[in-house]
């Protein structure tokens, strides 16, 4: 006992920082690696995003217990939510709100009947994707009103997820996808997400090790803000 009481005075000034690093990460913000390329091209695998967990609402650190709601998500916010259905952590782009009607065919989304517009990625902008990270198939730049305008994917083959697909967003629930539509497992099928499965708001990439070339760092994606 003695020795153990000797060992915290003596380290007094590193369990305390330890204390207030697990309480920064457990209820205020947190880092996380990105292991799929399910929100392609905007987040790529091995991307090491921000996560804002005071977006929405404040919990007790390490726990679901909401202690307060401080704001609601907003259509186009790229969301960190644990999904019970799929027993782990995903980020995804969020386009359904509570009582929204959605509807995508063949990869075209549709919003309370308003079709989202598209534009070609102009080569420029195709340019800065490096070439080991562009995956097959076409990017186009998606146009939704009230949602800033983002680069999805969507590959040149038929796939599964291209099929129809329409749901009505239940209340308190938010309707997720990904931005690489052909490679996400997403609202389409966990079906849409409780507020309360909802960890906060990913807001920038901290670093990037490129997972497809023996982890070289993508230096130029270092403090990128996510949109």
């Amino acid at each position: 006992m003695q020795l153990f009481k000797t060992i915290i005075r003596q380290n007094k000034s590193l369990l305390l920082f330890i204390i207030l690093l697990a309480t920064f990460r457990g209820a205020i913000a947190d880092w996380h690696p990105v292991p799929t390329g399910s929100m392609k091209p905007t987040i790529l695998e091995g991307d090491v995003i921000w996560h804002n967990k005071l977006a929405y609402d404040l919990k007790f650190p390490f726990t679901d217990i909401k202690i307060a709601s401080l704001s609601d998500p907003q259509r186009g916010d790229i969301v960190v939510v644990h999904s019970q259905r799929a027993d782990k952590r995903l980020v995804k782009r969020l386009i359904g709100l509570p009582g929204d009607v959605i509807s995508l065919a063949n990869n075209k989304l549709m919003v309370n009947g308003v079709s989202a517009r598209y534009e070609p990625l102009a080569s420029t902008d195709l340019e800065r994707i490096r070439f080991i990270d562009r995956d097959p198939g076409q990017y186009a730049i998606e146009q939704l009103e009230g949602v800033p305008s983002h680069v999805v994917h969507a590959r040149s083959i038929g796939n599964t997820l291209q099929r129809i697909h329409r749901a009505v967003v239940p209340t308190d629930h938010y309707f997720l996808m990904g931005d690489s539509r052909d490679n996400s497992a997403d609202s389409r099928y966990y079906g849409s997400f409780s507020r309360n499965e909802l960890r906060g708001r990913a807001t920038h990439v901290v670093l990037s090790m490129n997972m497809l070339d023996s982890y070289k760092p993508r230096l130029e994606r270092f403090f990128e803000r996510l949109q």
